[in-house]
């Protein structure tokens, strides 16, 4: 998963320090090294890092701690709270007003994997219980039209586009007139992918901008994007006034630095984050617990909630009580499996867990990990009532399993 390794590198930076006998002012400078390298390796924008670093060392004054005090943790609070800096701008994301049709616009690089975002977050708040429509103003990319339409059918959302009108500007603004007369209150308005060189392009967004007056811009970063990522970004916020970001593909095995500085370049709080192909691979993005889970600390909070969403509240107390009298039966380790399956991808259950970041690189991402489990499910169906396997080759392959 992007930014894995960089989480992975920080951490063992924290941990080498951990290990020394004597935190001093070579430790803390070897430490804020190491960090510091991770970053720029994974593509964070040198002047940010020195930054990082910079304030960190400000934070902690080693010669005047007060004797007793846990250096160690002092100084893991300093990096977790500088790295919740570096993506907090200290803006709240934009909520959407009931009530009123709420205009969201669209924009950035062109393969930032932008119009499937609109897609995932018309489908977001439509499973929220607003009405949202989506429109397709991408006039430039062939197939664009066809795709928008595929998806806004597939999750069954109005749709507003034209094979023949050529001006993305005529289009976004009838489109969002329609969308209102249809009674729609999140209008969600697809832009050609542009780069910053492309004047024209830069232009005709302002104009679209202006036309439709958005009450939101979202500025659509790949996740993989490398070290141009924050003067793509500065070129964006220059010319429309970018409320929040969106980072796509955080999926993928690529660096992911260069997101990072994106959203510092726009100072625009991260919105949702892309973590797949599917629909539902989109979530709302939430800055300490991110944070925590890079630093290896995990999310308790998170995982907590993700049970509790899962596990039907009148089976807790059951299972909690058959748990403390040390009863778990085969019956338990079936419904445990359903529900582990239910809170999504292995890896991202595992990433919740408190030190097991290590463990990340081994783990099988997407859907292959939670295959095993539903190997498992398959092989406990087979189970008589009795409690008798139909046949003895399901014993065998069920403790070969993972």
């Amino acid at each position: 998963m992007v930014l894995a390794e960089l989480g992975g590198k920080i951490t063992r930076a924290i941990s080498n320090m951990r290990n020394s006998h004597m935190i001093d002012e070579t430790v803390l400078d070897e430490m804020l090294k190491e960090i510091g390298n991770a970053l720029v390796t994974a593509d964070v924008q040198f002047n940010l890092v020195i930054k990082l670093r910079k304030n960190i060392k400000n934070t902690i004054n080693l010669t005047e701690m007060a004797g007793g005090l846990n250096k160690r943790k002092i100084i893991q609070k300093a990096v977790f709270d500088e790295l919740v800096n570096l993506l907090d701008p200290g803006t709240k994301p934009f909520k959407p007003k009931k009530g009123s049709p709420n205009v969201i616009m669209f924009v950035g690089l062109q393969g930032a994997g932008k119009t499937t975002t609109v897609s995932k977050l018309a489908y977001y708040y439509k499973k929220k219980g607003w009405k949202p429509a989506l429109i397709c103003a991408d006039t430039f990319r062939a197939g664009a039209y066809d795709q928008l339409k595929q998806n806004a059918l597939k999750i069954k959302v109005p749709f507003y586009g034209s094979y023949h009108e050529a001006d993305p500007v005529a289009v976004a603004r009838d489109g969002v007139e329609t969308s209102k007369q249809q009674g729609c209150d999140i209008i969600i308005v697809d832009t050609s992918g542009r780069h910053k060189q492309e004047e024209a392009l830069f232009e005709e967004m302002s104009q679209i901008q202006q036309v439709v007056n958005p009450d939101n811009i979202i500025f659509v970063m790949d996740g993989a994007i490398g070290q141009a990522a924050y003067d793509q970004a500065m070129a964006f916020k220059q010319k429309v006034p970018v409320g929040s970001v969106i980072i796509t593909k955080l999926d993928g095995p690529a660096k992911g630095g260069g997101a990072l500085s994106a959203v510092a370049a726009t100072e625009s709080p991260i919105q949702f984050i892309g973590t797949g192909e599917h629909m539902e691979d989109f979530e709302p993005f939430e800055v300490q617990p991110f944070v925590s889970k890079l630093l290896g600390m995990g999310d308790v909070q998170g995982m907590m909630k993700a049970f509790s969403d899962i596990l039907p509240a009148d089976k807790a107390p059951e299972l909690a009580a058959r748990l403390a009298e040390g009863k778990f039966t085969l019956r338990d380790m079936y419904d445990q499996l359903q529900n582990i399956d239910k809170m999504g991808p292995i890896s991202k259950v595992m990433e919740m867990v408190p030190g097991m970041n290590h463990l990340l690189p081994f783990i099988a991402k997407g859907d292959e990990g939670n295959s095993k489990i539903r190997m498992m499910i398959r092989i406990l169906d087979s189970l008589t009532a009795d409690g008798i396997f139909w046949d003895f080759l399901h014993v065998e392959n069920l403790f070969r399993i993972g």
